[in-house]
């Protein structure tokens, strides 16, 4: 068995199975050794995600250095307690750009078999048959996804290089489900922890059914990811392994049902969790790109969209994406939210979201 998959996560069980009286997390999280902040400086853009390193970071220069396993360990942590780090004006290959975040993943504990992402669609040219691709997203804000959801074995880690853009508009926002979970009263909380939901790639069978394109059957990175399906159940609340802290793992893209409920009251919980990322505007950060930026994040614990606010027939929006994949999706009952490990008092959820959530309900 790998060290981080767990007994009692087949079929619809969200939850790992604890032994008698252990009081410690399954896996422990880990921590800095601070030699990241010995060579670089960076500093927060928001106060509950996202940070900026200041220029003369190179990723090529990390991979080269003769101390990369404690550079990537510490940035590892880095990027898993802050969602998403930011890094400007990277000169840096495609192959680059896959080594990097397969170190990074490495670096956080992910099992062997888990390597690159491959994308469902198969087809010749880099966008769909490449682990690293070309990317154009249409996605809105709204219908902020995580990435990777349909997969057994979900990514973990994603990098983002921006090399062609508009010359306005275009940004990409994130917001951090940890900060999601922290705005549920910790009674529903509980009552989230007991269940999994299933996750449905309906955007990409849907093409297939109709002939526009073939579904790559896979393996897609790693062993557990094989066939023609393009669903998976993974808990509701997942246990970061790097952080130990709690997030929500839903979204309106992929999430198609919680198991466990009927489906009126499934809808229901669903609309009420979609609604919180968008609504919440203090847990998102929103970053402006340069040319050949790049941004790094953690896919266990975050969501994050294009904006599409630019005239796509004039101008266009292109980088590469390298996503590595992770483990399987766990809930550990010992871990802890972002706010109760950092003694952060937990906050009041926006009103804007019930009052919405309330007008959608009365709609249906």
């Amino acid at each position: 068995m790998s060290p981080i998959e767990f007994e009692g996560l087949t079929g619809n069980t969200a939850a790992i199975s604890e032994k008698e009286g252990s009081g410690f997390l399954k896996i422990q999280p880990l921590k800095r050794n601070y030699s990241l902040d010995a060579l670089y400086k960076y500093s927060n853009v928001e106060p509950h995600l996202g940070t900026e390193f200041e220029k003369g970071i190179q990723i090529r220069n990390i991979l080269n250095s003769p101390d990369s396993n404690q550079l990537f360990h510490d940035l590892a942590v880095l990027v898993s307690e802050r969602i998403v780090v930011f890094l400007r004006n990277q000169d840096l290959t495609f192959e680059e750009q896959k080594q990097f975040i397969d170190r990074l993943g490495l670096a956080a504990g992910k099992p062997l078999t888990s390597g690159l992402h491959s994308h469902p669609i198969s087809d010749s040219n880099a966008e769909f048959g490449e682990k690293a691709y070309v990317i154009s997203s249409d996605i809105t804000f709204e219908n902020i996804p995580s990435d990777y959801a349909i997969l057994r074995i979900p990514s973990d880690y994603a990098i983002l290089r921006i090399r062609d853009l508009p010359p306005e508009g275009g940004d990409t926002l994130w917001a951090s489900a940890y900060e999601v979970y922290d705005r549920l009263s910790p009674t529903f909380q509980k009552f989230l922890e007991g269940l999994a939901a299933t996750h449905v790639g309906e955007e990409f069978l849907n093409l297939a059914r109709a002939g526009v394109t073939k579904l790559n059957p896979g393996p897609r990175g790693a062993p557990e990811d094989v066939g023609t399906e393009l669903t998976a159940v993974h808990p509701v609340i997942r246990t970061n392994p790097v952080t130990g802290w709690k997030g929500v793992f839903a979204n309106k893209i992929f999430t198609k049902r919680i198991n466990d409920l009927s489906k009126d009251e499934s809808d229901i919980v669903l609309e009420y969790l979609f609604q919180l990322a968008p609504l919440n505007h203090d847990i998102h950060v929103r970053f402006r790109w340069n040319k050949n930026d790049v941004a790094v994040w953690d896919n266990r614990s975050s969501y994050h969209a294009a904006t599409a606010d630019f005239d796509a027939d004039a101008y266009s929006r292109l980088g590469e994406r390298a996503a590595s994949l992770g483990e399987k999706p766990y809930f550990d009952p010992k871990s802890k939210s972002r706010r109760e490990a950092l003694g952060i008092t937990p906050p009041v959820a926006r009103r804007a979201h019930l009052a919405s959530f309330a007008a959608t309900a009365d709609n249906k």
